[in-house]
């Protein structure tokens, strides 16, 4: 494994950092909810995130225009799954959900803290994959989008922001 000394020597600078690690933990109920699974989640879709972040901080900040971004969900939305209107508000699975609100949080605070940094969360919208067993009503290239778009935004766009594919999404 290439040392952090290495890989900035080798590399210099990261432009873009893409968080889209995620596990689902499946469609637990709260009273199905466990601690070893919130902990099995929270291992990928947090903690991965927090643990690439802190290993290349430095060669995003050699960047002249550094960006991140989380690939978070509708779901991991306070204002989304408190909306009798959304329908994120039927979605009662609290293991994914947390922790991806989580992961929003942690793009608050993480944009606060590098104010040089693009850092946002965006929802990629329900896209068949894998993950949910190609059930998403959209392909893959149509879920890249929104990512493709905050990637590429440069050193005056928005950060600490969570954005969907039509705009932004309610913390």
């Amino acid at each position: 494994m290439m040392t952090r000394w290495r890989l900035r020597k080798t590399v210099g600078a990261l432009d873009v950092l893409v968080n889209n690690a995620g596990i689902s933990g499946g469609r637990i109920s709260p009273s199905e909810a466990t601690v070893e699974l919130m902990r099995t989640v929270f291992e990928t879709n947090v903690f991965g995130p927090v643990r690439l972040l802190r290993a290349f901080i430095p060669l995003l900040e050699s960047s002249p225009a550094p960006v991140v971004v989380n690939v978070s969900s509708g779901v991991g939305s306070l204002g989304l799954a408190s909306d009798p209107e959304s329908p994120w508000s039927e979605a009662n699975f609290p293991v994914y959900a947390s922790s991806k609100a989580a992961l929003n949080m942690l793009t608050i605070r993480y944009a606060a803290a590098f104010p040089k940094m693009r850092i946002n969360s965006v929802d990629p919208g329900f896209t068949a994959t894998d993950f949910n067993e190609h059930r998403g009503t959209q392909t893959v290239e149509q879920g890249a989008e929104v990512i493709v778009r905050y990637a590429l935004i440069t050193g005056d766009g928005p950060t600490g922001g969570f954005f969907d594919k039509h705009d932004t999404e309610p913390w």
